[in-house]
């Protein structure tokens, strides 16, 4: 809700820098921050009067560098075509003439919300564009597992209303999403047992009151995350260490190791409620997904006697979302080509591969002839693999205006708006079973991704109507042309008009049957 420019902060704001006289223009409570996955709802935010942002009651470090992105050219920022500024029809016209010329497109970034994930969707069904995110791998590998073996979910409210026991594996959550714990842990009266697996406690725990932090295989050697959760598997299954290899078992690292999880099991199966934490993104690749495969068969066997949840961190800028709204409207999540209408017949309509419409194979390959590339939280950029001779549509953040505008020739840039900060949306929490609603922080002019998605959408129907219309006539013309002509050879031979009398021949006498 937005309430008066008086209403009092309770600590100082962080954001961008305003400009000196500038005002407050609204403070909205209860505001939901775009800009991770967690979508903290809890902020309070100012709209000043020079188009800047801070927000209130937090210290967030990834909402003030967003925050910072945001000011008063946002506003006046206009559409480009081949590095020179146009007006947004045509920019939506090169958009348009670009997708109805390609014939392998990417859509990639897809930083959008529930919303634009929806209008892509028809878009790239039009052109027969493959879809994929720009955290497609850690997201891909997360998918693939669930896929293969299934997995037990949980959400934030079960986190802070049940968890004891929280088990973080290779990772430390403050390090991407600085507020995890205090939306998890801090402020509860629960006493929590915080216990880090193959890595040092988190310092954001430090002065968390009521739990206990511990840090296990940190300093046992390098840690090697599949030859661990190997071992921890079979301690999970109940089999014996002698199911193991004989070498194996026999190795004096690898009877530590066995002791150190097989308490570790003890107290997962004397918890109230576990919760196994980790970050896709940060698992070593490119076989993640049998390590995140082994995170969900452990989960799975300690339900057998007790109770557990697993919760991955993950779905950045839109990432978890997009691919919801994806499945939802596909059957089939991300990397997935969609045909066009206009497919050769025998040709699936989907096309789901996680490994071959891989956004930076695809790059490498040489596999597509143009870009549509959708990043309306942040302003990073397209890969640079992206060849200068392959078309790109941007419909980006305001920061890309220069960006887009120096890669010159075959670049169409159509500034959005950041779901959030410019516009309403809906977003999905990285928990995925959670829809917030988000509420614009300023207003400003910029279009949505979805309505841009929209319009050219339109036009890209349009044109192939058009094209089907011309296709028509000429056939009609050709078959007309191919008709007389047969006419022409099925008639009988006649002499030069000049040359024929001018009183008609007699009828033919008539034949009795």
């Amino acid at each position: 809700m937005h309430l008066s420019p008086t209403d009092p902060s309770t600590t100082s704001p962080l954001g961008a820098p305003h400009a000196p006289g500038s005002s407050v223009l609204s403070i909205t409570r209860d505001w939901t921050c775009p800009f991770c996955p967690l979508l903290c709802d809890d902020l309070a935010i100012e709209s000043h009067s020079d188009a800047t942002l801070s927000a209130q009651n937090t210290d967030c470090p990834r909402l003030m560098q967003a925050l910072a992105c945001y000011g008063p050219a946002d506003e006046q920022c206009r559409a480009s075509v081949d590095g020179h500024d146009a007006d947004f029809d045509t920019a939506l016209t090169q958009a348009a003439r670009i997708l109805s010329t390609a014939r392998r497109p990417l859509f990639g970034g897809l930083g959008t919300d529930v919303a634009g994930a929806r209008a892509l969707y028809p878009l790239a069904a039009g052109c027969g564009a493959i879809l994929d995110h720009q955290h497609g791998d850690a997201l891909s590998a997360a998918t693939l597992a669930l896929q293969d073996r299934g997995a037990f979910f949980t959400t934030l409210s079960e986190v802070r209303s049940r968890a004891d026991l929280l088990l973080f594996f290779g990772c430390q959550p403050s390090r991407r999403y600085p507020r995890f714990f205090t939306r998890t842990v801090a402020g509860s009266t629960t006493p929590r047992d915080l216990v880090f697996i193959g890595c040092e406690a988190d310092p954001a725990t430090s002065g968390l009151d009521n739990v206990r932090v511990e840090s296990i295989l940190a300093n046992a050697g390098p840690f090697d995350p599949f030859d661990t959760l190997a071992l921890w598997s079979t301690i999970s299954d109940r089999r014996p260490p002698s199911a193991l290899h004989q070498d194996v078992a026999d190795a004096a690292r690898v009877k530590e190791t066995l002791a150190v999880l097989q308490a570790l099991q003890a107290r997962i199966d004397a918890a109230r409620y576990t919760v196994l934490v980790y970050e896709p993104g940060a698992l070593p690749g490119p076989h993640a997904a049998l390590l995140i495969e082994a995170l969900n068969r452990i989960v799975k066997a300690s339900n057998l006697g007790a109770r557990a949840g697993g919760l991955a961190l993950g779905g950045d800028d839109g990432a978890l979302t997009v691919n919801q709204a994806v499945t939802w409207l596909a059957g089939l999540p991300l990397r997935t080509r969609v045909s066009a209408p206009s497919r050769m017949a025998g040709s699936a309509p989907l096309e789901y591969d996680p490994h071959r419409y891989r956004t930076e194979r695809l790059l490498a390959d040489g596999e597509i002839d143009a870009l549509l590339w959708v990043a309306s939280f942040a302003p990073p950029a397209w890969p640079q693999a992206l060849a200068d001779d392959v078309p790109a549509i941007v419909l980006g953040h305001p920061a890309l205006a220069r960006t887009a505008a120096a890669r010159g020739p075959g670049t169409v840039f159509i500034p959005v708006a950041t779901p959030g900060v410019d516009s309403g949306g809906h977003l999905f929490r990285l928990d995925s079973s959670v829809v917030m609603p988000l509420a614009a922080a300023r207003g400003t002019s910029l279009a949505t991704v979805a309505s841009v998605a929209a319009q050219l959408e339109e036009r890209l129907r349009a044109a192939g109507a058009a094209a089907q219309l011309e296709a028509g006539a000429s056939a009609s013309a050709g078959a007309g042309s191919a008709a007389g002509y047969g006419a022409q050879l099925a008639a009988p031979l006649t002499t030069h008009p000049a040359a024929q009398p001018a009183t008609p021949s007699a009828p033919p006498p008539q034949v009795r049957p």
